[in-house]
């Protein structure tokens, strides 16, 4: 049984679960089904998939729309509006899949972003049954997203004894607070993640390093 009663097992949403970059094309797709209605712009979406592929992950729809002459007739808030709130299409990883399904729903989930666009995230891929506290940091403050303590130590006060476990994939914010809180900190590297997952110190790294959830209850069980 993957969730034991000796462990709290806190999930990272984005790039664990699911692939982040389904959620960028699902938004483009929405972002561009809206273009083409307003604008006659059949290909907006595929513009933005273009530069993503080719490395730009700031400023796209600002570059697509002057890619497309759209400059001058089109704010890019609203395209990013469009982006954020539209319901997703799509699903959580294989390894996902089957790890959530062995588990009796006692997990915690950690995940950063604006609250709306992590909670449709949350909601597309099922979610809620499998979790027992699901924390989006969006729903505080500006500042109080990873790595600050607030969501951790919220999920600390919810272990009843139990060790915490934290699995997410990026190490330049996920890890360093929980490594400093005594839990146990894996990274999951999927080789079609966003974030290239390097540890900007020793401070921030994972102790363990996994590419599927296939290998988690072996790291369990070992550390």
């Amino acid at each position: 049984m993957p969730s034991s009663l000796n462990n709290l097992i806190v999930f990272d949403l984005d790039d664990t679960l699911y692939l982040e970059r389904d959620f960028v094309f699902s938004g483009f797709s929405a972002v561009g089904d809206w273009v083409a209605a307003r604008h006659g712009i059949v290909n907006f979406s595929g513009v933005c998939r273009t530069l993503f592929h080719a490395g730009h992950r700031r400023f796209i729809f600002d570059e697509a729309l002057a890619q497309c002459r759209l400059t001058n007739r089109q704010h890019v808030a609203e395209l990013v509006k469009i982006y954020r709130e539209h319901k997703p299409e799509i699903s959580l990883c294989p390894d996902a899949a089957r790890y959530l399904q062995r588990g009796n729903g006692g997990f915690g989930l950690i995940t950063d972003g604006p609250e709306r666009t992590q909670r449709h995230k949350i909601a597309a891929l099922g979610l809620g049954p499998h979790f027992e506290t699901t924390i989006p940091t969006g729903q505080w403050p500006e500042g109080f997203g990873k790595p600050h303590p607030r969501a951790y130590e919220e999920l600390a006060a919810r272990a009843n004894g139990r060790r915490c476990v934290y699995i997410a994939d990026n190490a330049a914010k996920d890890f360093v607070t929980p490594n400093r809180m005594g839990w146990l900190t894996v990274q999951i590297l999927r080789p079609e993640r966003v974030h290239p997952g390097d540890a900007p110190d020793r401070a921030y790294a994972a102790q363990v390093k996994i590419q599927s959830l296939d290998q988690l209850d072996e790291v369990l069980t070992t550390f």
